[in-house]
């Protein structure tokens, strides 16, 4: 028997097969070392860059700029801060109802109250209007607390009131 006439020994076959296995891996292209994510990045430098993590209120106010809700944001800090605008003694005797054209609802708990807040309506205008800014509030209506009321909305008609289905 001639060499190439003899059988394979398991040697031998293993032999071929790591060399295949060799020439494959040289003939594909080397890997390059790959991204995990996101685009790659170009340094800013020492200050913080756009793509940098950011306080949450600066992320909020540049939402509120883009999206034009400023006015929107002032009305609401109108209801949230009321304490902090008018003070602790005042708000704990009053509370903001509605906000419409202009005009800030206050209702107080008690008519002396209400006109104590009367006199008050140009002083805490003017601090409503230093805190806040803009004209989000330009007249203060107060009212004194009210008897309950069985008429529901806006309009209504006069009538005996609440006896008038049973009969």
């Amino acid at each position: 028997m001639t060499p190439d006439e003899r059988p394979a020994r398991p040697s031998d076959i293993a032999r071929a097969a790591l060399e295949a296995a060799r020439a494959a891996s040289a003939s594909r292209p080397r890997p390059t070392r790959r991204r995990i994510a996101g685009p790659r990045r170009n340094w800013t430098g020492p200050r913080p860059g756009e793509d940098d993590p950011q306080p949450l209120g600066r992320l909020v106010d540049s939402l509120v700029s883009a999206q034009d809700w400023t006015e929107h944001t002032r009305v609401g800090a109108v209801f949230g801060r009321w304490s902090a605008l008018v003070g602790p003694d005042i708000a704990a005797h009053c509370t903001p109802q509605t906000l419409s054209e202009g005009e800030l609802l206050v209702v107080a708990e008690s008519t002396a109250w209400a006109t104590q807040l009367r006199l008050l309506a140009p002083t805490i205008l003017g601090r409503l209007r230093a805190q806040i800014g803009g004209d989000v509030v330009t007249r203060l209506r107060v009212v004194g607390p009210t008897a309950p009321s069985w008429k529901k909305g806006p309009r209504s008609v006069r009538g005996r009131g609440p006896r008038d289905t049973y009969g």
